[in-house]
Protein backbone atom coordinates (compact mmCIF):
# COMPACT_ATOMS: atom_id res chain seq x y z
CA UNK A 1 0.00 0.00 0.00
CA UNK A 2 1.14 3.30 -0.53
CA UNK A 3 3.15 5.80 1.30
CA UNK A 4 0.97 8.79 2.63
CA UNK A 5 0.74 11.78 0.84
CA UNK A 6 -2.56 12.69 1.81
CA UNK A 7 -5.26 11.86 3.95
CA UNK A 8 -7.02 9.33 1.67
CA UNK A 9 -4.15 7.69 1.69
CA UNK A 10 -3.58 4.61 3.90
CA UNK A 11 -0.73 3.86 6.26
CA UNK A 12 1.07 0.74 5.28
CA UNK A 13 -1.17 -1.12 8.02
CA UNK A 14 -1.38 -4.70 8.11
CA UNK A 15 -3.64 -7.70 8.89
CA UNK A 16 -3.32 -8.45 12.96
CA UNK A 17 -0.42 -9.84 13.69
CA UNK A 18 0.72 -12.49 16.32
CA UNK A 19 -0.78 -15.59 17.22
CA UNK A 20 -3.08 -14.80 19.43
CA UNK A 21 -6.63 -15.09 19.72
CA UNK A 22 -7.74 -12.39 16.77
CA UNK A 23 -4.62 -13.00 14.77
CA UNK A 24 -5.35 -12.89 11.25
CA UNK A 25 -3.23 -16.59 11.69
CA UNK A 26 -6.01 -17.91 13.94
CA UNK A 27 -8.92 -16.30 12.03
CA UNK A 28 -8.27 -16.67 8.22
CA UNK A 29 -9.97 -19.65 7.54
CA UNK A 30 -12.38 -18.32 4.98
CA UNK A 31 -9.56 -17.32 2.83
CA UNK A 32 -8.19 -20.31 2.94
CA UNK A 33 -11.72 -22.26 1.68
CA UNK A 34 -11.02 -19.76 -1.20
CA UNK A 35 -7.54 -21.09 -2.22
CA UNK A 36 -9.19 -24.98 -1.76
CA UNK A 37 -11.81 -24.13 -4.47
CA UNK A 38 -9.50 -22.44 -6.76
CA UNK A 39 -6.74 -25.08 -6.14
CA UNK A 40 -7.86 -27.05 -9.29
CA UNK A 41 -7.84 -24.27 -11.60
CA UNK A 42 -4.71 -23.16 -10.57
CA UNK A 43 -2.92 -26.68 -11.10
CA UNK A 44 -4.84 -26.38 -14.75
CA UNK A 45 -2.98 -22.99 -15.47
CA UNK A 46 0.29 -24.20 -14.03
CA UNK A 47 -0.37 -27.54 -16.37
CA UNK A 48 -1.49 -25.69 -19.72
CA UNK A 49 0.37 -22.31 -19.53
CA UNK A 50 3.48 -22.21 -18.06
CA UNK A 51 6.04 -22.82 -20.72
CA UNK A 52 8.91 -24.64 -18.84
CA UNK A 53 11.09 -25.45 -21.86
CA UNK A 54 12.91 -21.68 -21.58
CA UNK A 55 12.74 -21.29 -17.99
CA UNK A 56 16.02 -21.13 -15.88
CA UNK A 57 17.34 -23.49 -13.17
CA UNK A 58 15.11 -21.86 -10.50
CA UNK A 59 11.43 -20.79 -10.81
CA UNK A 60 11.05 -17.94 -8.80
CA UNK A 61 7.31 -17.08 -7.58
CA UNK A 62 5.98 -13.99 -5.55
CA UNK A 63 3.11 -14.19 -3.35
CA UNK A 64 1.92 -10.84 -3.03
CA UNK A 65 -0.56 -9.79 0.37
CA UNK A 66 0.96 -13.16 2.16
CA UNK A 67 -0.10 -11.73 5.37
CA UNK A 68 1.19 -14.00 7.95
CA UNK A 69 -0.15 -17.30 7.49
CA UNK A 70 -0.44 -20.03 6.87
CA UNK A 71 -2.78 -19.43 3.63
CA UNK A 72 0.37 -18.04 2.05
CA UNK A 73 2.06 -21.35 2.78
CA UNK A 74 -0.83 -23.60 1.47
CA UNK A 75 -1.00 -21.35 -1.64
CA UNK A 76 3.05 -21.55 -2.64
CA UNK A 77 2.91 -25.04 -1.97
CA UNK A 78 -0.22 -25.78 -4.41
CA UNK A 79 1.67 -24.04 -7.21
CA UNK A 80 4.98 -25.92 -6.16
CA UNK A 81 3.50 -29.46 -6.55
CA UNK A 82 1.75 -28.32 -9.65
CA UNK A 83 4.89 -27.41 -10.81
CA UNK A 84 6.53 -30.04 -10.37
CA UNK A 85 4.06 -32.48 -11.50
CA UNK A 86 4.14 -30.95 -15.15
CA UNK A 87 8.28 -31.13 -14.76
CA UNK A 88 7.40 -35.02 -14.03
CA UNK A 89 5.06 -35.05 -17.10
CA UNK A 90 7.79 -33.76 -19.31
CA UNK A 91 10.23 -36.13 -17.94
CA UNK A 92 12.45 -33.08 -16.92
CA UNK A 93 15.05 -33.00 -13.95
CA UNK A 94 13.66 -31.63 -10.70
CA UNK A 95 14.12 -27.70 -10.42
CA UNK A 96 15.22 -25.30 -7.18
CA UNK A 97 12.56 -22.35 -6.07
CA UNK A 98 12.91 -19.29 -4.64
CA UNK A 99 10.00 -17.90 -3.42
CA UNK A 100 9.48 -14.12 -1.93
CA UNK A 101 6.54 -13.30 0.45
CA UNK A 102 5.48 -9.70 0.37
CA UNK A 103 3.27 -7.49 2.25
CA UNK A 104 3.38 -4.13 3.61
CA UNK A 105 6.58 -3.15 5.52
CA UNK A 106 4.56 -3.31 8.80
CA UNK A 107 3.54 -6.81 8.59
CA UNK A 108 4.33 -9.40 10.91
CA UNK A 109 7.37 -11.02 8.99
CA UNK A 110 8.40 -12.58 12.18
CA UNK A 111 5.73 -14.64 12.83
CA UNK A 112 5.34 -15.67 9.10
CA UNK A 113 9.02 -16.47 9.02
CA UNK A 114 8.59 -18.40 12.27
CA UNK A 115 5.94 -20.58 11.18
CA UNK A 116 7.77 -21.37 7.98
CA UNK A 117 6.71 -25.35 7.30
CA UNK A 118 10.37 -27.13 8.05
CA UNK A 119 9.85 -29.46 5.11
CA UNK A 120 9.42 -27.00 2.61
CA UNK A 121 11.79 -27.04 -0.68
CA UNK A 122 12.36 -23.73 -1.72
CA UNK A 123 14.34 -20.78 -0.47
CA UNK A 124 12.35 -18.24 0.88
CA UNK A 125 12.92 -14.66 1.44
CA UNK A 126 10.58 -11.47 2.69
CA UNK A 127 9.97 -8.58 0.40
CA UNK A 128 8.36 -5.42 2.13
CA UNK A 129 6.72 -3.10 -0.08
CA UNK A 130 3.04 -1.89 -2.02
CA UNK A 131 2.37 -4.39 -4.67
CA UNK A 132 0.76 -1.12 -6.52
CA UNK A 133 4.51 -0.50 -7.32
CA UNK A 134 7.64 -2.39 -9.05
CA UNK A 135 9.10 -4.96 -6.09
CA UNK A 136 11.61 -6.93 -8.25
CA UNK A 137 13.81 -6.46 -11.04
CA UNK A 138 12.70 -6.71 -14.74
CA UNK A 139 11.83 -10.18 -15.87
CA UNK A 140 12.89 -12.14 -13.18
CA UNK A 141 9.72 -13.61 -12.21
CA UNK A 142 8.02 -16.73 -13.38
CA UNK A 143 4.61 -17.02 -11.42
CA UNK A 144 2.97 -14.31 -9.41
CA UNK A 145 0.20 -14.91 -6.81
CA UNK A 146 -2.14 -12.74 -5.03
CA UNK A 147 -4.87 -14.10 -3.20
CA UNK A 148 -7.20 -11.55 -1.00
CA UNK A 149 -5.06 -8.42 -2.15
CA UNK A 150 -6.39 -6.79 -5.17
CA UNK A 151 -9.61 -6.13 -3.16
CA UNK A 152 -7.82 -3.48 -0.50
CA UNK A 153 -7.25 -0.10 -2.42
CA UNK A 154 -3.66 1.73 -2.22
CA UNK A 155 -5.90 4.71 -0.96
CA UNK A 156 -9.83 5.36 0.09
CA UNK A 157 -10.94 7.57 -2.79
CA UNK A 158 -10.67 11.18 -2.37
CA UNK A 159 -13.81 12.06 -3.19
CA UNK A 160 -15.35 10.13 -0.26
CA UNK A 161 -12.85 11.87 2.65
CA UNK A 162 -15.69 14.53 2.11
CA UNK A 163 -17.66 13.48 4.77
CA UNK A 164 -21.01 14.56 2.90
CA UNK A 165 -20.37 11.66 0.43
CA UNK A 166 -20.92 8.72 2.53
CA UNK A 167 -22.36 9.95 5.69
CA UNK A 168 -23.50 7.10 8.41
CA UNK A 169 -21.67 4.85 5.99
CA UNK A 170 -18.24 2.86 6.36
CA UNK A 171 -18.54 1.16 2.78
CA UNK A 172 -20.13 1.41 -0.84
CA UNK A 173 -21.95 -1.28 -1.07
CA UNK A 174 -25.43 0.65 -0.15
CA UNK A 175 -24.19 4.09 -0.65
CA UNK A 176 -25.02 6.25 -3.52
CA UNK A 177 -24.50 5.75 -7.12
CA UNK A 178 -21.48 8.41 -6.62
CA UNK A 179 -19.87 7.08 -3.75
CA UNK A 180 -19.46 3.10 -6.22
CA UNK A 181 -18.46 4.99 -8.73
CA UNK A 182 -15.47 6.68 -6.83
CA UNK A 183 -14.60 3.81 -5.66
CA UNK A 184 -14.47 2.01 -8.94
CA UNK A 185 -12.61 5.19 -10.44
CA UNK A 186 -9.73 4.18 -7.38
CA UNK A 187 -9.99 0.14 -8.20
CA UNK A 188 -9.39 1.16 -11.79
CA UNK A 189 -6.41 2.92 -11.04
CA UNK A 190 -4.94 0.80 -8.81
CA UNK A 191 -5.32 -2.18 -11.05
CA UNK A 192 -3.87 -0.72 -13.94
CA UNK A 193 -0.30 0.01 -11.89
CA UNK A 194 -0.37 -3.23 -10.33
CA UNK A 195 -0.63 -4.77 -13.79
CA UNK A 196 1.93 -2.44 -15.24
CA UNK A 197 4.07 -3.36 -12.64
CA UNK A 198 3.79 -6.77 -12.64
CA UNK A 199 4.61 -6.63 -16.33
CA UNK A 200 7.57 -5.28 -15.57
CA UNK A 201 8.45 -7.99 -13.58
CA UNK A 202 7.30 -11.22 -14.97
CA UNK A 203 8.26 -12.93 -17.57
CA UNK A 204 6.99 -12.99 -21.26
CA UNK A 205 4.97 -15.94 -20.91
CA UNK A 206 5.01 -15.97 -17.14
CA UNK A 207 1.79 -16.54 -15.14
CA UNK A 208 -0.31 -13.92 -12.58
CA UNK A 209 -2.70 -15.51 -10.91
CA UNK A 210 -5.72 -13.33 -8.94
CA UNK A 211 -7.99 -14.87 -6.59
CA UNK A 212 -10.19 -12.02 -5.11
CA UNK A 213 -14.26 -11.69 -3.98
CA UNK A 214 -16.52 -10.53 -6.15
CA UNK A 215 -20.19 -10.12 -7.15
CA UNK A 216 -21.76 -12.34 -10.31
CA UNK A 217 -23.05 -10.16 -13.30
CA UNK A 218 -26.65 -9.24 -12.51
CA UNK A 219 -26.37 -8.88 -8.90
CA UNK A 220 -26.43 -5.44 -7.45
CA UNK A 221 -23.39 -4.32 -5.21
CA UNK A 222 -25.74 -4.33 -1.84
CA UNK A 223 -26.14 -8.19 -2.50
CA UNK A 224 -22.98 -8.75 -1.62
CA UNK A 225 -21.89 -11.23 1.46
CA UNK A 226 -19.01 -9.02 2.42
CA UNK A 227 -21.17 -5.76 2.06
CA UNK A 228 -23.81 -7.14 4.08
CA UNK A 229 -20.85 -7.77 7.00
CA UNK A 230 -19.13 -4.55 6.28
CA UNK A 231 -22.27 -2.84 6.99
CA UNK A 232 -23.02 -4.80 10.19
CA UNK A 233 -19.46 -2.67 11.12
CA UNK A 234 -20.63 0.30 10.31
CA UNK A 235 -24.08 -0.07 12.14
CA UNK A 236 -22.39 -0.83 15.13
CA UNK A 237 -20.02 1.99 14.96
CA UNK A 238 -23.22 4.46 14.67
CA UNK A 239 -24.86 2.94 17.64
CA UNK A 240 -21.70 3.70 19.38
CA UNK A 241 -21.65 7.16 18.10
CA UNK A 242 -25.41 7.72 19.06
CA UNK A 243 -24.06 6.18 22.94
CA UNK A 244 -21.35 8.88 23.12
CA UNK A 245 -18.47 6.44 23.08
CA UNK A 246 -17.59 8.13 19.72
CA UNK A 247 -18.24 11.10 17.50
CA UNK A 248 -20.57 10.74 14.15
CA UNK A 249 -17.85 12.89 13.29
CA UNK A 250 -15.28 9.97 13.14
CA UNK A 251 -17.62 7.29 11.58
CA UNK A 252 -18.35 9.93 8.63
CA UNK A 253 -14.29 10.45 8.47
CA UNK A 254 -14.02 6.52 8.26
CA UNK A 255 -14.09 4.30 5.17
CA UNK A 256 -13.02 1.02 4.11
CA UNK A 257 -10.27 0.95 1.85
CA UNK A 258 -11.93 -2.07 0.12
CA UNK A 259 -13.52 -3.18 -3.18
CA UNK A 260 -15.08 -6.12 -4.88
CA UNK A 261 -15.37 -6.08 -8.15
CA UNK A 262 -17.44 -8.41 -11.22
CA UNK A 263 -15.53 -10.26 -13.87
CA UNK A 264 -17.04 -8.79 -16.39
CA UNK A 265 -15.19 -5.05 -14.67
CA UNK A 266 -11.94 -7.09 -14.21
CA UNK A 267 -11.98 -8.10 -17.88
CA UNK A 268 -12.34 -4.79 -19.56
CA UNK A 269 -9.17 -3.56 -16.77
CA UNK A 270 -6.90 -6.10 -18.03
CA UNK A 271 -7.98 -5.73 -21.94
CA UNK A 272 -7.48 -1.71 -21.43
CA UNK A 273 -3.97 -2.60 -19.54
CA UNK A 274 -2.93 -4.96 -22.67
CA UNK A 275 -0.02 -6.67 -20.84
CA UNK A 276 -1.37 -9.82 -20.20
CA UNK A 277 -3.99 -12.21 -21.80
CA UNK A 278 -6.83 -13.83 -19.93
CA UNK A 279 -6.29 -17.58 -20.15
CA UNK A 280 -8.48 -19.07 -17.77
CA UNK A 281 -11.57 -17.40 -15.78
CA UNK A 282 -13.66 -18.92 -13.06
CA UNK A 283 -16.22 -17.98 -10.28
CA UNK A 284 -16.45 -20.61 -7.63
CA UNK A 285 -18.17 -20.64 -4.42
CA UNK A 286 -16.00 -21.34 -1.12
CA UNK A 287 -18.48 -22.03 0.99
CA UNK A 288 -19.81 -24.50 -1.58
CA UNK A 289 -19.16 -27.14 0.83
CA UNK A 290 -20.67 -25.35 3.89
CA UNK A 291 -24.24 -26.24 4.86
CA UNK A 292 -24.87 -24.62 8.15
CA UNK A 293 -25.49 -21.41 8.75
CA UNK A 294 -23.21 -18.76 9.36
CA UNK A 295 -21.22 -19.14 12.65
CA UNK A 296 -21.72 -15.45 13.93
CA UNK A 297 -18.57 -15.44 16.48
CA UNK A 298 -16.44 -17.19 13.88
CA UNK A 299 -17.27 -14.36 11.09
CA UNK A 300 -16.41 -11.54 13.78
CA UNK A 301 -13.20 -12.80 14.71
CA UNK A 302 -12.56 -12.62 10.69
CA UNK A 303 -13.67 -9.58 10.52
CA UNK A 304 -11.92 -8.08 13.22
CA UNK A 305 -8.60 -9.93 11.95
CA UNK A 306 -8.42 -8.27 8.85
CA UNK A 307 -9.73 -4.55 10.21
CA UNK A 308 -8.51 -4.10 13.64
CA UNK A 309 -5.44 -1.91 13.20
CA UNK A 310 -7.72 0.29 10.57
CA UNK A 311 -10.49 0.59 13.20
CA UNK A 312 -7.62 1.21 16.36
CA UNK A 313 -5.90 3.78 14.24
CA UNK A 314 -8.76 5.87 13.54
CA UNK A 315 -10.97 5.15 16.04
CA UNK A 316 -8.43 4.19 19.14
CA UNK A 317 -7.50 1.06 20.06
CA UNK A 318 -10.35 1.08 23.18
CA UNK A 319 -13.34 0.91 20.87
CA UNK A 320 -12.35 -2.24 19.24
CA UNK A 321 -13.40 -4.75 21.77
CA UNK A 322 -16.48 -2.61 22.67
CA UNK A 323 -16.97 -2.96 18.58
CA UNK A 324 -17.13 -6.21 17.76
CA UNK A 325 -18.80 -7.43 21.49
CA UNK A 326 -21.57 -5.00 19.78
CA UNK A 327 -21.49 -7.02 16.28
CA UNK A 328 -21.29 -10.37 18.80
CA UNK A 329 -24.25 -9.24 20.39
CA UNK A 330 -26.61 -8.71 17.33
CA UNK A 331 -28.41 -12.17 17.30
CA UNK A 332 -30.26 -12.91 14.13
CA UNK A 333 -27.64 -10.43 12.28
CA UNK A 334 -26.82 -13.16 10.06
CA UNK A 335 -29.90 -14.67 9.36
CA UNK A 336 -30.93 -11.74 7.29
CA UNK A 337 -28.13 -12.68 4.92
CA UNK A 338 -30.02 -15.60 2.32
CA UNK A 339 -28.96 -16.81 -0.74
CA UNK A 340 -29.78 -13.94 -2.69
CA UNK A 341 -26.05 -12.77 -1.21
CA UNK A 342 -23.36 -13.69 -2.91
CA UNK A 343 -20.29 -15.04 -2.55
CA UNK A 344 -18.33 -15.94 -5.27
CA UNK A 345 -14.84 -15.35 -5.85
CA UNK A 346 -12.78 -14.65 -9.04
CA UNK A 347 -9.95 -16.14 -10.43
CA UNK A 348 -7.99 -14.97 -13.29
CA UNK A 349 -5.33 -17.07 -14.76
CA UNK A 350 -3.15 -14.36 -16.81
CA UNK A 351 -0.18 -14.74 -19.23
CA UNK A 352 2.65 -12.15 -19.60
CA UNK A 353 2.44 -10.70 -23.41
CA UNK A 354 5.37 -10.12 -25.21
CA UNK A 355 6.16 -6.37 -25.13
CA UNK A 356 5.88 -4.36 -28.57
CA UNK A 357 8.31 -5.48 -31.05
CA UNK A 358 9.27 -8.35 -28.70
CA UNK A 359 8.89 -11.86 -30.28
Amino acid sequence: MADSKASSLLKPLPMKGGDGTYSYSKNSTYQREGLMVTKEAVNEAISKLLDISNTSSTIRIADLGCSIGPNTYIAVQNLIEAVQKKYALKGFSTTEFQVFFNDVATNDFNTLFASLPPENHYFAAGVPGSFYSRLFPESSIDIVHASYALCWLSQVPIEVENKEWNRGKIFYSTSSDEVAEAYAAQFAKDVNNFLNARAKEIVVGGLLILVTPAIPQGFHRSKSAIGFAFDAIGSALMDMANDGIISEAQVDSFNLPYYITTPNEMVKLVERNDCFSIEIMKTPDPFVSKNQPINAKENSDHLRAAFECLIADHFGSSVVDQLFERIDQNEGLYSKLDASYSKVLLLLALKRKPSKGQN
